[in-house]
């Protein structure tokens, strides 16, 4: 009996899941290759060298040597990340092309029937992210020419300073002023546990249901007071952020973005909550500095609505979180027609790859904005060869083929990863009545 084909004239070859010995026939695409390049390995692999679990997927092909990394890092939920990748993404991707990036990621994205959410995208752009990596290496050019090419030298940073007092915050700001950033997030600590960006202070609210609480009405009176200070003791030429997390009521938020219009804020990030976020142009239209929302949107659909939506100044995306490269681009593309700027998500739950994702995406756009940094580990360096290390303020994209990033996984496996360590302080996020906040 001769093998069943596709209409490209390919055979319909079957494989088997590497967990279960299931068999199932490769996917192929309905066009034949212009060579026998092949995926013939989709992995991930997670690993929490800075303490914070982090998932790349590797893709390998059956051109020795040539593989590609993505980043799909969603720290709090790791372990559904992996099943999704070895479950349900790689036995797709066995056979195919590397080149159909496009197809690919399409073929992912509508493949669960209910689609999005930051598990399925995060796998998405593991995926998606290693197939730009193995493009850029086939080409031998970084991914960021294979976008088009520069439209800037780097990206410029900006680094948290926080503290448990506002003058530890403001000390924390001069270190990082005086090493070359002209850009800083200060933040502020507060009583009880749910302070965030900067330290807490337990049993703060003695005879309340629960003492260890956070209190929005001293976050509200004490957060200008800061800014104030920053002002009066960093001069004019700094530019001050600060990170609400989606904390307040769309009023608290007005009145906040009017108490803080002295003091000329750089960006005011995520006023509201994620279910709020059909109210944000009434923030903005409030807020004298500009509002950078967007690190908890997990579908490109929603991140366009909030383009076009009038909500947002500066998009402020998980690039994991929507998918990888691929959906990120085209929103970039988005940003540019409508005026809207780009600050997208990187604290240190986005791996070396991805950072170097977000940097590509930088530098060849003019809708940039501001780049979130992290100054990452030495551990970390040693598991990611090819890590990005900033320099006077700035990233500068790597000139390696791909992303010029590495892994090597024997230093990956030596920093297993904890699991709950993050979603577990989310819930110490309460107000002193004991009813939980966003985190």
């Amino acid at each position: 009996m001769e093998p069943a084909t596709r209409s490209g004239g390919e055979p319909l070859i079957r494989d088997s899941d590497p967990l279960t010995g299931d068999e199932f026939p490769q996917t192929q695409a309905p066009w034949p290759a212009r060579d026998a390049l092949r995926i013939t390995g989709v992995r991930p692999i997670v690993t929490a060298p800075d303490g914070i679990p982090l998932v790349v997927v590797r893709v390998d092909t059956n051109d020795p040597g040539l593989y590609g990394l993505g980043c799909a890092t969603f720290t709090q939920r790791f372990h559904a990340v992996v099943t999704t990748v070895e479950r349900h993404v790689a036995p797709m991707l066995i056979g195919r092309h590397p080149a159909d990036i496009e197809d690919i990621t399409r073929m992912v994205h509508l493949s669960s029937y209910w689609r999005g959410g930051p598990v399925l995208n995060s796998a998405l752009s593991g995926v998606d992210q290693a197939l730009w990596d193995i493009a850029g290496k086939r080409a031998g050019m970084p991914v960021y020419e294979l976008l088009g090419g520069r439209v800037r030298s780097a990206a410029a940073l900006y680094l948290h300073a926080g503290g448990a007092s506002i003058s530890e915050t403001l000390d924390r700001a001069r270190e990082i002023l005086a090493a070359g950033y002209r850009h800083v997030r200060l933040q502020v600590g507060q009583p009880g546990l749910g302070s965030y960006g900067a330290p807490g202070t337990g049993g703060a609210y003695p005879g309340h249901p629960n003492p260890d609480g956070w209190d929005v009405q001293h976050y509200l009176r004490t957060t200008p007071e800061l800014f104030a200070r920053a002002r009066a003791e960093l001069g004019e030429e700094a530019h001050l952020l600060h990170d609400v997390h989606h904390r307040l009521t769309v009023k608290q938020a007005v009145g906040l973005v009017r108490a803080l219009e002295p003091f000329r804020l750089f960006f005011l990030e995520d006023p509201i909550p994620l279910e709020l976020y059909d109210r944000l142009p009434e923030v903005r239209a409030a807020a004298p500095m500009p509002l950078a929302v967007g690190e908890q949107v997990a579908s490109v659909a929603d991140a366009a609505r909030l383009v076009t939506g009038g909500g947002v100044d500066l998009l402020r995306l998980h690039v994991s979180a929507v998918g990888g490269l691929t959906p990120a681009r085209k929103l970039v593309a988005l940003c540019e027609l409508t005026g809207v700027g780009t600050a997208w998500h990187a604290p240190g739950d986005v791996s070396p790859v991805g950072a170097a994702a977000n940097v590509a995406l930088d530098v060849t756009t003019p809708a940039f904005g501001i780049q979130e940094g992290h100054l990452y580990g030495e551990a970390v360096r040693e598991v990611f060869p090819g890590t990005l290390v900033p320099r006077d303020g700035y990233l500068y994209p790597s000139d390696s083929p791909g992303w010029g990033i590495d892994i090597d996984e024997v230093a990956a496996a030596s920093y297993p990863p904890v699991t709950h360590l993050f979603e577990r302080w989310a819930a110490t996020v309460r107000r002193p009545d004991g009813g939980i906040e966003a985190p």
